[in-house]
């Protein structure tokens, strides 16, 4: 649906975390009322029945990545079957109703939890100030077979991370500069750099707001199984702790090694 430049205006000032919302409710209702194109009057009407009526938009959680079913361009691991598996978890463990149970008055979007997944390191979903951030990740590793020296690898790595030490004719990698993009698993054309460890980082913790802060990062990188558990055992200590609405990072005291996850 086309819509005009004053209402892309408009809907731009709508807070970024529900834009997405009522940016498609503007566009059912203007459909419904057998509209062709959006202006501001639809953008400002939907708006505010939107947010006047914000308590009843809720589900007690929201699960983002960054473009959809399209999938990521720069993708290192995809998240195409985690996230229904996290959606289904997050309905089961009921956190609208223990959200309708603890908070006074209406529920607003940022009592809901969130989660964000990221298919590669740029994070376009912004996993860092989410209350749980998953980041698809694959590191390399190096094989025995011969390097031809054409730095191809250099190019490709926007970290610096890798070097090509000319007189062992083999590349070197600084894993404490390596975000897992697998950039340089693509561009190595001999496969002396091929895939080593593949799975997701996980960051904990992250919010904005009045008082904003960056997640931090688990160490390690998790399969799978491990992401589900790890979110598992975060919903059950939020549940736990999370009083009158209290946001998972306020409570959540970002180390290396919570306390209360236990992966083993």
């Amino acid at each position: 649906m086309k819509w005009s430049g004053e209402a892309e205006n408009a809907i731009r000032k709508v807070p970024f975390f529900v834009r997405k919302k009522v940016r498609a409710r503007v566009e059912k209702e203007a459909a419904a009322e057998g509209r062709k194109g959006v202006t501001t009057t639809e953008v400002n009407a939907t708006r505010a029945r939107f947010l006047s009526g914000m308590d009843s938009e809720i589900k007690g959680f929201q699960v983002d990545n960054c473009f959809g079913q399209s999938g990521c361009p720069n993708k290192a691991v995809s998240v195409e079957l985690l996230l229904p598996k996290i959606e289904q978890l997050l309905e089961k463990e009921d956190i609208l109703g223990f959200l309708r149970q603890n908070v006074k008055g209406d529920l607003k979007f940022h009592h809901e939890f969130r989660i964000s997944l990221a298919e590669c390191p740029n994070a376009c979903s912004q996993p860092q100030i989410k209350d749980i951030g998953i980041i698809g990740s694959a590191k390399p590793k190096i094989a025995d077979e011969p390097c031809s020296l054409c730095e191809a690898c250099i190019e490709a790595c926007r970290e610096d991370a890798i070097i090509v030490d000319k007189e062992k004719e083999a590349p070197a990698i600084d894993f404490g500069l390596c975000l897992g993009c697998g950039k340089c698993i693509e561009s190595c054309p001999t496969g002396t750099i091929c895939e080593g460890e593949k799975g997701f980082r996980v960051q904990l913790g992250g919010k904005l707001g009045r008082h904003p802060k960056l997640a931090s990062e688990l160490a390690g990188t998790f399969s799978e199984d491990e992401v589900l558990k790890i979110v598992k055992q975060c919903i059950s200590f939020y549940k736990k702790n999370s009083k009158a609405g209290k946001r998972f990072a306020d409570i959540y005291k970002g180390h290396k090694s919570p306390d209360f996850l236990k992966l083993n």
